[in-house]
């Protein structure tokens, strides 16, 4: 079935089976009563390319995030499909990784399928380099580009972020304020954003005589037995700690486990933030104390940013909002 059979079958020309297809005002509603009834009877599906030639639109964007079986990228792939397909916009996922060719690659491929626009999860995929951000300044002189939790500066790109700093210094003032005298960080890898929390905790650990910060913070790629082992060699290296910073709930549900495995009492021997405020902080036990970056807002900001660049609207090239922390039973009272 295509649109000269729809065309044949309802009695009326292509041209107004195209406007029916594309909402069109120009059509009475007996006539298009016509068409619509006999694309329902047939169950036609328009081509989408076909169509994109005539609306210069695929009414769809692209996503593209490292890992989709991490909690939070997870979450931000369902706020942004969510909001995608309530303003009529379909969506294209790529699972990157974090090799740098393979970010390029996937890039080029949502380019190649004609979509509106690219959403970048997470401040990894901006690198410290100019010449390995050249494919996504590249990118954003054919479409809009719109990086969540990152920041690049560029025509045509739109950067919506949280205050990672202000927010991990928060966090860290917390610890201090309910007792916690010699805090570590536990961080994944040096992204824009991760660099941004590492020196948030510095800065408040410095303000309260901790001039060791830099031997406090710790790389913590891997899984959750990981961390509790990064933990373990700390204190065996004669680190005295009583609390963690950690820059997501996994972490902190890995600094969990290694309070319960040394039994150490939560929160009165040993206090843990997280961070997203997932439902990793909530299935924890004890739940954990977290910040919740604000992520389905952010998400939510994207999209209608999206809508407002594709009606030629001004939007501005960085939106930076607060996080705010969210108490539960891993901090003291």
């Amino acid at each position: 079935m295509n649109i000269y059979d729809i065309s044949a079958q309802a009695g009326v020309s292509i041209a107004t089976v195209s406007r029916v297809l594309n909402g069109s005002d120009k059509v009475s509603d007996l006539t298009r009563r016509k068409v619509l009834d006999v694309i329902e009877k047939n169950r036609y599906m328009p081509n989408a390319f076909a169509r994109s030639l005539g609306l210069n639109t695929m009414s769809t964007a692209g996503i593209l995030c490292s890992d989709a079986s991490d909690v939070y990228l997870a979450q931000a792939i369902y706020y942004l499909e969510r909001e995608l397909r309530n303003n009529s916009y379909t969506s294209m996922l790529c699972c990157t990784g974090h090799n740098h060719q393979e970010k390029e690659a996937y890039l080029q491929f949502l380019l190649s399928r004609n979509v509106d626009a690219v959403f970048f999860i997470g401040s990894h995929f901006v690198e410290s380099s100019s010449k390995k951000n050249r494919y996504i300044l590249e990118a954003a002189q054919k479409i809009p580009v719109f990086i969540l939790n990152g920041e690049l500066a560029g025509s045509n790109i739109y950067s919506i972020l949280c205050d990672d700093y202000a927010a991990a210094s928060d966090i860290t003032k917390l610890l201090f304020s309910k007792g916690s005298q010699k805090p570590v960080m536990l961080y994944r890898i040096l992204s824009y954003s991760g660099q941004k929390k590492i020196r948030g905790f510095l800065h408040v650990c410095k303000e309260h005589g901790l001039e060791d910060g830099d031997h406090r913070t710790f790389s913590c790629p891997g899984p959750l037995v990981e961390t509790i082992q990064i933990l373990e060699n700390a204190r065996k290296n004669g680190l005295v700690f009583d609390s963690v910073v950690a820059v997501d709930d996994e972490l902190a549900a890995g600094a969990v486990k290694y309070a319960l495995r040394n039994h150490l009492r939560i929160p009165e021997d040993f206090q843990i933030t997280g961070y997203n405020n997932s439902v990793l902080a909530a299935c924890s036990t004890p739940e954990i104390t977290t910040l919740d970056n604000q992520l389905e807002f952010m998400c939510t900001t994207a999209v209608s940013q999206m809508i407002r660049v594709l009606q030629k609207q001004q939007v501005p090239s960085k939106t930076m909002f607060s996080g705010y922390i969210v108490e539960h039973r891993t901090t003291r009272k």
